[in-house]
């Protein structure tokens, strides 16, 4: 289904979540700058809550957690959580209106039931909250039946569970072990406390995994009804995370298995009634995701392929990133040092991009070609990106006409390559990401 051209994935590439990415951000955005958008924000709004916390470290995990192992931790980092909260919900003009929370991590239930409630309750009081779309990230490990009384009591209708594999065998080769039976229980608190939209995070190219074990977890995520499916290619990267080290990189899937990993996985969910959405979702026709790609209003924020149509994303808690239509900022990632500047009643922004009229330009193509698989493209930007772009244009998995820029059906995993020929950054940063597939 997909021709495997090696030379056209060699080079990795953002996963463009954003645009400018975040290897872009830098420490001339600060507070100030930051203070004047939220003061700007008029009309819906988004809240992303960052809890950079987990009971459990995986080894394969990139995000920006710790061990949830001492409540002295946990207490000092909800209290200068909640001061951030006050401060920014303060500079939001009156026209402003939350509609969606999104709560994320680390794994959010690392926090005891009492302090999760109170956490939102605080959302609740301090911002305009006007009957908000609510979504949790979810540990199956750690979650216990009085999370589904917590869920049920602020209308979440969303999860994500990190299930990565269920072959007990690879989950001990990542250090994430959770039988059969913790998802079966995940999924049943879920949909008795209200979720509607369930969404599971598997993994291809993790170490000794073969094409069966891949085909297995598929299967079982389309058996429990997963309502969408994130399936994402494993990125070894010890050099930047430490914890994978742990790993075993010897039993890696070579580049090409990879690429027929991903290949199988976009086969099976699909043969099983998922929609494709960008490069790497799938959701049930019914799931509002679905819906969203079907009517042409898939975005990408912060947290992957969304129908969150809001122009402005406000990030909380460490490390949470803020989008603005011409302002990105990132709070300090380090807890220390987010508590202390807290502590001082000062937004805790560290770095930052602003964005200018040819990144917004820049961005718009970007995203239109991740999100509906092509993009209106001036013929000056088409110019400037030739270099690159040539070489998927001549192996027919993209075509320009019209003044429109679109991918081939079979160009899904060389989407993010292509849409790199519009970033200026990319010909300098020595940033390394992830690979293509």
């Amino acid at each position: 289904m997909w021709p495997y051209h090696s030379e056209l994935l060699a080079t990795p590439v953002p996963r463009y979540t954003s645009f400018p990415t975040a290897a872009e951000f830098a420490p001339d955005i600060g507070a100030d700058a930051c203070a004047e958008a939220i003061g700007a924000a008029d009309g819906d709004v988004s809240l992303y809550v960052h809890i950079p916390f987990c009971e459990k470290i995986c080894w394969y995990c990139g995000c920006n957690t710790a061990a949830a192992n001492r409540p002295q931790r946990l207490t000092s980092y909800l209290e200068a959580l909640h001061r951030e909260i006050a401060l920014v919900a303060a500079l939001l003009p009156a026209g402003a209106r939350v509609r969606r929370i999104a709560f994320g991590g680390g794994s959010p239930n690392a926090l005891s039931p009492a302090d999760f409630l109170r956490l939102f309750d605080e959302l609740a009081d301090r911002f305009p909250v006007e009957d908000p779309i609510v979504s949790v990230e979810l540990d199956p490990r750690t979650l216990g039946a009085e999370w589904g009384l917590v869920l049920a009591a602020i209308g979440a209708t969303r999860a994500s569970m990190g299930v990565q594999t269920f072959s007990p065998a690879l989950q001990q080769a990542i250090g994430r072990e959770q039988p059969l039976r913790m998802i079966e229980h995940g999924v049943k608190l879920l949909r008795g406390a209200g979720v509607t939209s369930l969404n599971f995070d598997l993994m291809y190219g993790l170490p000794g995994q073969t094409r069966a074990d891949l085909a297995a977890s598929l299967e079982l995520a389309a058996h429990f009804a997963a309502d969408r499916v994130a399936l994402f290619g494993y990125a070894h990267v010890p050099h930047l995370i430490p914890r994978q080290r742990r790993i075993d990189d010897s039993r890696l899937p070579g580049a090409e298995e990879r690429f027929a990993m991903a290949a199988l996985g976009h086969a099976k969910l699909v043969d099983a009634g998922y929609v494709p959405i960008g490069f790497d979702h799938f959701a049930l026709p019914g799931d509002p995701l679905a819906q969203a790609m079907a009517a042409g209003r898939l975005q990408r924020n912060f947290q992957g392929f969304t129908d969150d149509a809001a122009p402005v994303l406000i990030g909380l808690g460490a490390s949470a990133i803020s989008c603005f239509p011409n302002l990105l900022a990132q709070n300090e990632k380090n807890s220390g040092h987010y508590r202390m500047l807290l502590s001082q009643d000062r937004l805790p922004v560290a770095l930052g991009k602003a964005r200018g009229l040819d990144d917004r330009l820049r961005g718009a193509v970007i995203e239109g070609l991740l999100c509906h698989g092509h993009a209106r493209v001036g013929p000056a930007l088409i110019e400037r990106a030739w270099e690159r772009l040539a070489p998927f244009v001549e192996a027919g998995l993209c075509d320009i006409a019209g003044g429109s820029l679109a991918l081939a059906p079979h160009a899904v995993p060389y989407a993010r390559g292509i849409a790199a020929c519009f970033d200026p950054y990319r010909q300098h940063s020595p940033r390394r990401f992830s690979s293509a597939v």
